[in-house]
């Protein structure tokens, strides 16, 4: 009954609020997101304590106030892609303006792959449906399954409208398909800041362990493809910002895992330093740091007990690697 009601209600509100003026659907977010706040929910903790190790300086006050920005972030990107179906092509194309869009272009034009890997910030289905508007180039991407299946259905066909191939997150099964891609010279972009199951691989992150996915990096490494960490944020105007991190090279020497540990590494400091700068718009409204899991099971807490509403176009397990 639940999976059907959260299928309905995702369903209805891709049929109501893409049909709203913009400036309605902003507002209609902002209010959301201010009550949600105000109820102190679960989500809404989680992400005051993320936020916590993100400005270790803040005040309870600060703290509080952050979160409230979260949240709207958090709604925008809701309001937004619920309407992005019927947003035009030139809308896309000014929707979104990353800076040093010159390393993803020099990766492309190298022929030898790119992997953009992203954390929860901003609105990575508008940054997609730009990259694949704005500079016609198409990528594939992973969508975690979600229940019921019908709801997985929309997510897959609402990013498949917007020129991207998803490939089902189902253990390692999509590797070998976005190996290929990259092989060819292609584009493969990956949600890459939590993976809390026994094949993520450990990192330091904002001074506390966490997993994030092996994906990323054991792609580059296996393929050579580029590894390009990007950050999103959104300003106060009616445009989608983000930034194209410099490329995270593999090390010299060493085994492909320490290689692919070291240069996930070196995309969670990247993210690191994406999200220290604007950390209102970071969603991440889960468990991420292994401490809170391990804090939780003392409490009876479970630490698969989170999850993000979105599926997200998630690293896929490489070779060798399990799923807890």
């Amino acid at each position: 009954m639940n999976d059907r009601l959260n299928d309905a209600l995702y369903g209805a509100g891709w049929a109501a609020v893409k049909r709203l003026p913009e400036p309605v659907a902003n507002a209609l977010g902002r209010t959301m997101a201010d009550i949600v706040w105000r109820q102190r929910g679960k989500g809404v903790r989680r992400l005051e304590s993320n936020l916590a190790r993100v400005v270790p300086d803040a005040t309870p006050e600060q703290l509080s106030a952050l979160a409230r920005a979260g949240m709207r972030s958090y709604l925008r990107y809701w309001m937004e892609s619920f309407r992005l179906p019927a947003w035009s092509k030139e809308r896309i194309r000014t929707g979104f303006e990353p800076k040093d869009l010159h390393h993803l272009e020099e990766g492309l034009a190298a022929g030898k792959g790119v992997v953009l890997a992203l954390p929860h910030m901003g609105n990575y289905d508008l940054a997609g449906a730009w990259v694949t508007t704005k500079l016609g180039v198409p990528f594939t991407t992973v969508a975690e399954r979600l229940k019921p299946e019908t709801l997985y259905d929309r997510f897959v066909a609402y990013r498949e409208g917007l020129g991207m191939e998803v490939l089902p997150h189902t253990g390692g099964a999509a590797f070998g398909t976005l190996a290929r891609r990259l092989r060819s010279g292609g584009l493969v972009c990956l949600v890459a800041d939590r993976d809390l199951s026994a094949s993520g691989i450990e990192v330091k992150f904002f001074g506390e362990a966490t997993r994030m996915p092996a994906g990323p990096a054991m792609l580059a490494v296996q393929t050579g493809a580029r590894l390009l960490p990007v950050t999103l944020w959104y300003d106060e105007t009616a445009v989608l910002r983000g930034r194209v991190h410099p490329p995270v090279d593999p090390p010299q020497i060493g085994t492909r895992a320490e290689k692919a540990a070291a240069m996930t590494q070196a995309m969670a400091d990247e993210f690191a330093s994406g999200i220290a700068e604007h950390p209102e718009h970071w969603h991440m409204l889960q468990r991420l740091w292994l401490a809170d899991l391990v804090s939780d099971a003392r409490v009876g807490g479970e630490a698969s007990g989170e999850a993000d509403a979105r599926p997200d176009s998630g690293a896929p397990d490489g070779p060798g690697t399990e799923k807890s």
